[in-house]
């Protein structure tokens, strides 16, 4: 899937991988390909600055560990990241329910 489609989203993806537990920056990545079935495999030169404005805006967190020798940056999401990610979800949710009518694709349920 091209990057700028997912322009305006890749914040509530993120959000939504890291209210999960603590991620370091690869596994994000790797965690988004997963989830996806590979159909979102972005790079590290979209995520890392993605997850810096994220933590800048407060809405994550990161501390620094050292496995293997190699220093990792976990991100972690705060109080005000899940309110973010709920806030988002609802965006989301109207904005697909929205084209779903234009298109005329079949409708889900919303979420409450």
């Amino acid at each position: 899937m091209r990057a700028d489609i997912l322009k305006g989203h890749l914040d509530l993806l993120l959000l939504a991988i890291v209210e999960d537990g603590p991620f370091h920056g690869y596994a994000v990545i790797e965690e988004l390909r997963r989830r996806t079935d590979g159909a979102i495999d972005l790079p590290e030169g979209t995520i890392y600055p993605a997850l810096h404005r994220l933590e800048r805006a407060g809405l994550l967190t990161s501390s620094w560990s050292e496995v293997n020798g190699r220093r990792r940056r976990s991100y972690t999401i705060t109080s005000p990241g899940k309110k973010a990610a709920r806030e988002k979800r609802r965006e989301w949710s109207t904005f697909a329910l929205t084209v779903q009518r234009v298109v005329g694709a079949p409708a889900w349920p919303t979420m409450a």
